[in-house]
């Protein structure tokens, strides 16, 4: 089982279009800073506790972790700290991680870390078989119909994908 560091926007992604089961059908465990799922999973009521219910697991981070937080987060302006602390954890684990936070996506790539977001989720569940392109198709006009607002995916890659499943 493959782990990945988990950022918070991903998750409100999928649970946005009512999908929040979705990436979890994939081989993978997600992991989260305990304080991360703590402060920054308050908003829709209850996502906190349907994500740890579902698999995403909570952990705690080394000191070696904290402190290449508190260097990235000097490093970086746009990343919060507890971006920062996913940065870290997925560049000191060696693992990928998982956001779609363009200033954290920057800062993961100066880092050499790996990273996929929502529409990589989603195109490694029809990849795989997880998901029929019937559900893909669905998922992707969702998240068009709510992009601009609290999903903020490119607006070209999702334009891209539906055309090809035409």
């Amino acid at each position: 089982m493959q782990y990945i560091s988990s950022d918070t926007n991903v998750w409100i992604d999928f649970f946005s279009i009512d999908k929040l089961q979705l990436p979890f059908r994939l081989p993978y465990t997600f992991i989260m800073y305990k304080e991360t799922i703590e402060n920054e999973l308050i908003k829709p009521a209850n996502l906190d506790d349907i994500l740890l219910e579902s698999g995403l697991k909570s952990i705690d981070v080394s000191i070696e972790e904290y402190m290449l937080a508190e260097q990235y987060n000097a490093r970086y302006r746009k990343p919060s700290i507890h971006d920062c602390m996913a940065l870290a954890v997925a560049k000191e684990r060696n693992i990928t991680l998982l956001t779609g936070d363009g200033a954290l996506r920057k800062a993961a790539e100066a880092e050499g870390v790996s990273v996929i977001g929502t529409i990589g989720i989603l195109d490694q569940l029809l990849e795989e078989d997880f998901i029929d392109i019937k559900e893909y198709r669905e998922c992707l006009e969702s998240f068009e119909e709510l992009n601009g607002g609290i999903v903020r995916l490119p607006k070209s890659a999702i334009k891209e994908r539906l055309y090809k499943t035409k």
